[in-house]
């Protein structure tokens, strides 16, 4: 059986109907390319031919009562493809706020636990903005975050795409099978005995952890600390609400930023990010004296053989979001970039996961009772989760649609109500930001920064 592990079932212990703790996307495609044209059956039709090739899609959550430790993956043999997808229109003008106000709604709504968790919306009625015969069409895709990370989230969407848009559906791949109540149980059980065992490995690699830390932090060359942020408005309580908002840049103009200055492209999007941020809260008289820092998750699968579909690590970074000068600002964040990769990389890459690991189910529960009871909740650990993912880099087809933007979206949490992740995708950098509108009441103004911040830095290259 494919048991949770300690990081993947925390997050199913983490959400509440404040927190759902999805990740998705917002796929656009052009169904001029759809061979014979496009129909929602037809497209149903090509998502069930694929359905065998996709094993994260058919698996659901299963339990025992008795069940000490984590629950299991176990395939849905009753899987139901009309369950999962779903068809909607967007109202008129049908543009692209229409659109992301309507995936907005659907981003505040958490899975169903009681069958395969995600979902896939196909939103119709959007506004004809180019010249292809078919129109534009959009999909939304929701994941639980139990069972995809970033990177895992990211080749799914690989396998739900084509170089070309008449290919055949790919193999079938075999799932994670059954498992009865009482094995799930005996196996927890054996867990849970074995599980102090963990903290053979977990000890020596904190302490180790905590002297690197030390140390970096009197050279001057640790990472930006977490609780060293200054509150912000995206730094309080969620609601259930969620806002969405999108920009799309040109890969090849970040990348002349960034060679140009001898960067990578990760600071280039760091810098656009604090720039944007920087605007938005200047504009309304809220920009702290104190920079701004950020949290961004890191895959630490290829250097990982724990079990889990969830290989995280991260690095605080900060945005220097107190100095004026877009260049100066790309240039400091390049630098603080580089003693945060150094830095987390220096540290154990499993450390995050082999701590999860360590607690129990019961644990897990006591310590989100505490958390909710303490003023750590009300202190910024940090202001914005930035994630940047690299995307497939040519032209891809779904079911026939070619993809024209792909835009990822995180999850937030209370105290840490801003997600930017960033994706490129066949020659375009794709952003994607939510938040919580009682936090921020126009992220499209945030979204709408983008450009002229690459702009400015164009115009110094």
């Amino acid at each position: 059986m494919e048991r949770l592990s300690g990081l993947d079932a925390g997050l199913l212990y983490s959400e509440s109907s404040a927190v759902p703790l999805h990740v998705c996307s917002i796929v656009e495609l052009d169904t001029s390319t759809v061979p014979g044209g496009y129909t929602f059956e037809r497209f149903s039709s090509e998502l069930a031919a694929r359905m065998s090739a996709l094993p994260e899609l058919r698996a659901k959550l299963a339990d025992s009562q008795l069940n000490l430790d984590h629950p299991v993956w176990v395939e849905d043999r009753a899987f139901d493809l009309s369950r999962h997808l779903k068809r909607i229109s967007v109202p008129s003008p049908g543009g692209r706020r229409e659109l992301a106000d309507v995936c907005a709604h659907i981003a505040a709504v958490p899975l169903d636990r009681s069958k395969p968790l995600w979902e896939m919306w196909v939103i119709e009625g959007l506004a004809d903005t180019g010249p292809q015969d078919g129109g534009p069409l959009a999909l939304m895709l929701k994941l639980h975050h139990a069972a995809v990370d970033g990177v895992s989230a990211a080749n799914l969407l690989n396998q739900l795409c084509d170089p070309e848009p008449d290919a055949p559906p790919p193999d079938p791949v075999e799932g994670p099978g059954d498992a009865a109540p009482w094995a799930i149980a005996a196996d927890g059980l054996l867990r849970f005995l074995t599980r102090p065992w963990q903290l053979t490995r977990v000890i020596p690699e904190a302490t180790s952890t905590i002297v690197k830390t030390v140390n970096r932090a009197v050279s001057g060359t640790a990472m930006a600390a977490p609780f060293a942020a200054p509150t912000t408005r995206f730094n309080a309580e969620l609601t259930s609400e969620r806002n969405i908002a999108l920009a799309q840049l040109d890969l090849d103009d970040v990348k002349q930023v960034k060679n140009r200055f001898d960067v990578k492209v990760n600071d280039v999007v760091m810098a656009l990010c604090a720039g944007a941020l920087r605007g938005f809260l200047a504009d309304r008289a809220e920009l702290p004296d104190s920079p701004l820092i950020a949290v961004v998750p890191a895959s630490v699968r290829d250097k990982s053989d724990r079990p889990g579909r969830n290989q995280l690590s991260g690095m605080f970074c900060n945005l220097h979001t107190d100095v004026d000068d877009p260049l100066e600002r790309l240039l400091a964040i390049a630098e603080s970039n580089s003693h945060a990769k150094e830095h987390s990389s220096s540290l154990g890459p499993t450390l995050l996961v082999d701590l999860a690991e360590i607690i129990s189910r019961g644990a897990f529960g006591w310590l989100l009772k505490l958390m909710s009871r303490t003023p750590l909740t009300h202190t910024a650990i940090h202001n914005a989760v930035i994630s940047n993912v690299a995307g497939p880099p040519g032209t891809l087809y779904t079911c026939g649609a070619e993809v024209t933007a792909l835009y990822p979206l995180g999850p937030i949490f209370h105290g840490s109500g801003l997600n930017i992740t960033v994706m490129s995708q066949g020659g375009k950098m794709n952003v994607g930001i939510i938040s919580c509108p009682q936090l921020v009441d126009d992220l499209w103004d945030v979204a709408n920064r983008f450009e002229p911040e690459l702009k400015a830095l164009l115009d110094r290259s």
